[in-house]
């Protein structure tokens, strides 16, 4: 044989080889890819908690604000108790500056005096006054009675012109009599209406004076409640300008604040109870009255018993799930109290539910949505077959149905939409195109 031939044998048996690797490759690829198994799990019969689980936060049902008094004008703080403190009722929370308000008594009580001394002496100008009327009436009527006698003699024994004399004496003494007596009614009247004016004043006085008595009272604050002291951040400390995520400090001694802005809040802790959201798919399993126990992070091993008190009938949109999921809002009564609790404690919750004695259970991610009814892909020999399904219990972790035996093999992913690999080379390949070519 020649050394040709002998080159073309050995070309040839190198290509055949390589074509049986190749093709051996592409076998077990598919292979691999076909025979991948789906994650599945068994339909179970047999009790159903219908416990939920949760997490909330334990907060005050009685929020008293406290704001600086409404008096008008600038106050200025002098002392304000800590974020924290905790008070009792009759105890002093907030200070502010009396300064202005002891300068506006001082003057309200300079001018009350001022007004209760008028009085006095218009009350004194008035007893003279009429002291004095009354000597020049009794002066008048005797001139009268006189000049009445002096006009009683025989006329026949007068002379003409002294009874007249007399007679115009007589008239003009009881014409100064009457004008006497109406000026002592009239100057009654003034002394009465002047006297009046200034007790209009001295009342205007009296009530400023109390006016500034009470300021000075509302300046000093004190809590009408037990509970803890939560101060507020200061707007005005950025000069009214402010925007979202802005760090704030807290009202402070010195600061200056406007009249009925309001400054902290006591939380009265003497009754506290738990908030927590239940998601969508448990709100049938919580009712009000039921029974829960609560465990309190910040304090290990202390478990209280509450009840729920109410149950939101409107659904909220999550806020720690991303997603179209919603929730309701719930609150548990604690059956009591512990002195090392405080509001915002965070708090994990279990509902105690009712026990179902006997059902047919699979894990949550095995019920599917189609045409908008409920089914789980059921294994039928290398196959996975829809089956319509009714939902009776939901739970955390498994959903009760009904149109499947237990024991039934369930798929936990969606074998229409599943993309299998061999783990090696990444995402899918994609479909082939008519031609046969990637």
């Amino acid at each position: 044989m020649s050394r040709r031939a002998v080159l073309l044998i050995v070309a040839f048996v190198v290509v055949a080889a390589g074509l049986a690797a190749a093709g051996m490759r592409t076998a077990s690829t598919i292979t691999a890819a076909t025979s991948s198994p789906l994650p599945t799990a068994m339909a179970a019969e047999g009790p159903l908690s219908l416990d939920v689980n949760a997490t909330g936060e334990l907060r005050a049902t009685r929020v008293v604000p406290v704001s600086a008094p409404s008096v008008g004008g600038q106050l200025r703080v002098l002392s304000i108790v800590s974020s924290g403190t905790r008070v009792e009722p009759g105890d002093v929370i907030l200070e502010f500056d009396p300064i202005d308000f002891q300068y506006s008594l001082q003057q309200a009580e300079s001018q009350l005096q001022e007004a209760e001394q008028e009085i006095v002496r218009m009350k004194a100008n008035a007893a003279v006054s009429a002291a004095q009327a009354r000597v020049d009436l009794l002066a008048a009527r005797f001139d009268v009675r006189r000049a009445e006698l002096d006009i009683r003699g025989d006329a026949d024994l007068m002379a003409a012109n002294e009874r007249r004399k007399r007679e115009l004496t007589l008239e003009e003494a009881r014409r100064r009599l009457a004008q006497l007596e109406a000026d002592q009614a009239s100057r009654a009247l003034t002394d009465a209406a002047e006297l009046a004016v200034v007790q209009e004043r001295l009342n205007k006085e009296r009530l400023d004076a109390d006016r500034a008595r009470r300021n000075i009272e509302s300046l000093t604050v004190r809590a009408t409640a037990p509970g803890l002291v939560v101060v507020r951040q200061n707007r005005d400390a950025s000069g009214g300008f402010f925007f979202s995520g802005m760090t704030l400090p807290d009202y402070k001694a010195g600061d200056t604040i406007g009249a009925g802005r309001p400054i902290l809040d006591v939380y009265d802790i003497s009754e506290l109870e738990v908030r927590t959201r239940i998601d969508e798919h448990q709100r049938d399993n919580v009712v009000a009255g039921q029974r829960a126990i609560v465990r309190f992070d910040p304090v290990p091993g202390l478990e209280i018993e509450g009840t729920v008190t109410n149950v939101a009938n409107l659904a909220t949109r999550s806020q720690d799930i991303p997603g179209p999921g919603r929730q309701f809002d719930a609150a548990i009564r604690l059956d009591r109290m512990d002195s090392r609790l405080r509001p915002g404690t965070s708090t994990r919750i279990v509902l105690k539910g009712e026990t179902v004695s006997s059902a047919i259970s699979v894990p949550r991610t095995a019920v599917f949505d189609k045409d908008g009814k409920p089914i789980v892909y059921v294994r039928r020999g290398n196959a996975f077959e829809p089956v319509e399904v009714r939902i009776t219990y939901r739970t955390e972790t498994h959903t009760a149905v009904e149109g499947i035996p237990p024991g039934t093999e369930v798929s936990l992913v969606n074998p229409d939409r599943d993309q299998t690999t061999d783990g090696a080379d990444g995402p899918p390949a994609p479909p082939l195109s008519p031609g046969g070519g990637r």
